[in-house]
């Protein structure tokens, strides 16, 4: 009997795998379940348990050691966001990784590498948290991200002032992010509201990733990796609508979706400082599933509200679809569903149940081929 396929899921720098109930790749881990084994992914779905903000080597380190953990058999790694690169980094040749398990042996069970929304070239809103004041929004981004996904809305007014804040140019006055953070966790529990509080400090604790990711870090990565021979490489893509009416229409009438929307348009307007001259050369295949997606090869300003959309490109464009960058796992608007889907904000992109199960029947397949 062959040994099974395995597949392996890497969150990125909202990585919280680790908080129970909060399940980073839950949608995406029920989806493979059921569609994965008639496609020949018939293994193991294991999230990997990585330091949300701690370095590409760390990180990569420990998807090598849970790699080493699972049953013989060929595995296929997913990587959402940073988590892309996690896996990019851990199937380099003769990469030198801060962990005792043999890294050579474990990077050849690696079959495909998928990786999602993931910023190959780096992202502008690297340098909006890779500061003291951005490491406090982050901690807010991430407070705010961790009580939508599970509860599905919060109180308005946190929300409102919390886009506010990055939608402003200027640095707010006293410790604002901090107080909106532990106000926006007032949602949960005393003892569950102790457990964010420790994730949410242990974000400040290892912030090298945060520096790893922007245009120019990003730049000497790709020179410095290189793609193991043999492996097959592909994303997907995710591309945001563009700010303005239309988005805003799109996000519907209800003040709780536009306060939202209005923290995603702040967030995209960070993600489109992509300096024109770093519009990169697309392979032919490429640019034709971006246009058959898109309608046309998108500009170096397009993103998901995370990531640049071009930044994303890296092999094979398994799939592309108008999302923002926590869609494409599933945390979008469908609370009638089973199990329900809660947005992460308001993008006003369309993205729903179909597209999101289109997206990764392709994945599965693509996967598995």
């Amino acid at each position: 009997m062959p040994d099974r396929h395995h597949v392996l899921l890497v969150p990125g720098f909202f990585g919280f795998a680790n908080l129970g109930d909060l399940a980073y790749f839950g949608h995406v881990c029920d989806l493979l379940a059921r569609i994965g084994p008639g496609a020949g992914l018939d293994g193991e779905i294991r999230e990997v348990r990585t330091p949300p903000t701690a370095s590409l080597r760390v990180r990569a380190a420990r998807l090598v050691e849970t790699i080493a953990e699972l049953p013989e058999g060929p595995v296929s790694v997913v990587g959402h966001s940073s988590g892309g690169l996690d896996a990019r980094l851990a199937v380099t040749p003769e990469v030198d990784l801060p962990t005792q398990v043999d890294v050579e042996r474990c990077a050849r069970r690696v079959r495909a590498v998928l990786t999602v929304a993931t910023p190959h070239r780096g992202t502008p809103v690297a340098h909006l948290f890779n500061s003291f004041l951005g490491q406090e929004l982050l901690r807010l981004l991430s407070a705010f991200t961790m009580v939508a996904l599970r509860a599905g809305r919060l109180p308005l007014g946190p929300v409102l002032r919390a886009a506010g804040l990055f939608r402003r140019r200027r640095a707010p006055s006293g410790n604002v992010p901090a107080q909106l953070a532990r106000e926006i966790l007032g949602a949960f529990s005393r003892g569950r509201r102790s457990e964010l509080e420790a994730f949410l400090a242990a974000l400040g604790k290892d912030q090298d990733l945060l520096g790893q990711i922007t245009p120019g870090a990003m730049d000497l990565f790709n020179a410095a990796t290189a793609d193991r021979p043999g492996l097959r490489v592909g994303c997907l893509v995710a591309q945001a609508r563009p700010p303005g009416l239309r988005s805003a229409l799109a996000a519907g009438f209800d003040p709780y979706a536009q306060a939202t929307h209005a923290l995603f348009v702040g967030l995209q307007r960070v993600a489109a400082r992509t300096d024109p001259a770093k519009d990169p050369q697309l392979l032919p295949a490429q640019v034709a599933a971006l246009r058959s997606a898109f309608g046309r090869r998108p500009g170096v300003r397009a993103n998901d509200g995370m990531v640049p959309t071009l930044s994303q490109v890296w092999g094979d464009v398994v799939g592309a679809a108008w999302a923002d960058h926590h869609d494409v796992i599933g945390h979008f608007g469908a609370p009638g569903a089973v199990p329900p889907h809660h947005d992460w904000m308001t993008s006003g992109s369309g993205f729903d149940l179909p597209r999101f199960k289109a997206l990764w029947r392709a994945a599965a397949t693509w996967l598995a081929a």
